[in-house]
């Protein structure tokens, strides 16, 4: 059976254009091409409404995009989240989502035990994030906190691991070569898959 694989795409602009999407799409059609199912979520199409107490975090009724997303995940062997940084970390409308996606029941079940079960098991995932500043200062300098936070506090809580990325810095200052550089390096982690 051909690897099966959810790209998010957070970027909160739904009109597209940006490099972001260039790297989800260079990494779609490099995975179709070798052979992958893909699946894509735009997150900024997506009707996310705010969470704003613990129970309807907890029990509230999910949306039809959320319910769509959530089977986009289930269905997936590894999930490609892409976006841009802004104020140091993942543009709200994809925290949103993040929030209204993986809820107790979902991603995670609380139960009697001092650490919740982990449900989504078995996934792993590739981080893609886009920035203004050099990537090594965000990594070195600021910890790469949203980066970790990404990564420990909601995906491995969720039990999706391995989680590995790529961070692109200095977006609006790059050449065009490394432009292509970086889309080439998205189609060749698109053909190996996860």
């Amino acid at each position: 059976m051909a690897e099966r694989i959810t790209i998010i795409q957070g970027h909160p602009d739904p009109a597209g254009g940006h490099l972001g999407h260039a790297l989800a799409d260079a990494y779609a059609s490099a995975a179709r091409d070798g052979g992958r199912a893909v699946r894509r979520i735009e997150v900024a199409r997506l009707d996310v409404p705010l969470l704003r107490t613990q129970v309807e975090f907890e029990s509230g009724e999910a949306g039809p995009d959320i319910v769509r997303a959530q089977e986009d995940i289930l269905w997936a062997d590894h999930l490609v989240i892409v976006y841009p940084l802004w104020l140091g970390t993942m543009p709200a409308v994809l925290k949103a989502f993040l929030e209204q996606v993986l809820r107790p029941g979902f991603a995670f079940a609380a139960e009697s035990s001092r650490w919740p079960r982990k449900l989504l098991i078995g996934r792993s995932a590739r981080v893609v994030i886009t920035m203004g500043m050099p990537a090594f200062v965000y990594r070195w300098y600021f910890g790469a906190h949203s980066l970790r936070s990404l990564e420990r506090n909601i995906l491995k809580f969720c039990g999706i691991a391995p989680v590995r990325s790529d961070l692109l810095g200095m977006v609006e200052a790059v050449s065009a070569q490394t432009r292509a550089r970086w889309l080439a390096s998205m189609g060749r982690h698109g053909r190996r898959g996860s």
